[in-house]
């Protein structure tokens, strides 16, 4: 498991960026929250990480993230059922995580059902199972606005 990459970065766009570690270029899909928090090219990132493998396909993915907050989202949305590592990024690239924190824990799926990609069952399944999975997670550093 890759945990996180520390590198040059070396290209970025919206959607990915390649970081440079030690002359490896290693290509990881991204929300839009943490392109706008890159440096610019050449200058140092790191990234943590969630390294997705499909087995009936023989591919990996890679996704990075700026911040733990991000990261740790992405997984609660990706642990729902339905929903695959793209639609997640897509989920977190679409919305702030304060957003969907606020979202989920008061139960508005009609919010979330607005997202890109999501309908009104994927926002009722993301209410229901992700409203006990939220207090396991330390918020409490998040802003509420």
């Amino acid at each position: 498991m890759i945990a996180f990459l520390q590198g040059k970065l070396a290209d970025a766009s919206p959607t990915n960026v390649i970081v440079d570690v030690n002359g490896v270029g290693y290509t990881a899909f991204i929300p839009l929250s943490s392109y706008e928090k890159l440096p610019p090219k050449g200058g140092e990132v790191k990234l943590l990480t969630y390294h997705h493998v499909i087995p009936r396909e023989g591919t990996h993915q890679l996704f990075g993230f700026i911040t733990r907050e991000e990261r740790d989202m992405f997984l609660l949305l990706f642990s729902v059922t339905g929903i695959g590592p793209k639609l997640a990024l897509n989920i977190l690239s679409g919305s702030s995580i304060t957003f969907l924190r606020n979202a989920i824990a008061s139960g508005d799926s009609k919010s979330l059902a607005a997202l890109p990609g999501i309908g009104k069952k994927t926002s009722e399944r993301l209410v229901v199972e992700l409203k006990d999975k939220l207090g396991a997670i330390n918020w409490q550093f998040l802003p509420t606005k």
